[in-house]
């Protein structure tokens, strides 16, 4: 079921559920492997912020709230909560799920990388 949510920027950040068969069960440590290719941009250290907010806690976190991450307006206005599914639809294709994010990075096209690197995230508490 796709759920569009209409945000005051004048556009829509579409935010699917995909059904739990959809997402594979992820490996945190396969995850920490596929996760290397974000450490460019994230970390997941507490209050440590690089060209992209720190991913600690992102789990359940309602998106554009790391205190001083500068986000872009459609990160802070889409009301987004990184939920399990909704990084899985995420991380598939970024800037197409949340069009006006600053977040340039293509995507991680394969599901079972995307469910490996939820659940590394899943660890950082």
């Amino acid at each position: 079921m796709i759920k569009s949510l209409f945000v005051a920027a004048a556009f829509t950040v579409v935010a699917a559920a995909p059904a739990a068969a959809q997402m594979p069960a992820g490996n945190a440590a396969a995850g920490e492997k596929v996760f290397a290719q974000c450490k460019t941009c994230h970390v997941t250290d507490k209050g440590v912020n690089r060209v992209g907010p720190s991913l600690h806690g992102v789990v359940g976190r309602k998106s554009g709230s790391v205190p001083g991450f500068k986000y872009s307006a459609a990160n802070q206005k889409s009301g987004v909560t990184w939920t399990a599914p909704v990084l899985f639809q995420y991380l598939e294709a970024p800037m197409k799920f949340m069009p006006g994010t600053k977040m340039a990075f293509a995507g991680l096209k394969k599901p079972q990388d995307r469910a490996d690197v939820i659940a590394f995230l899943a660890t950082k508490k």
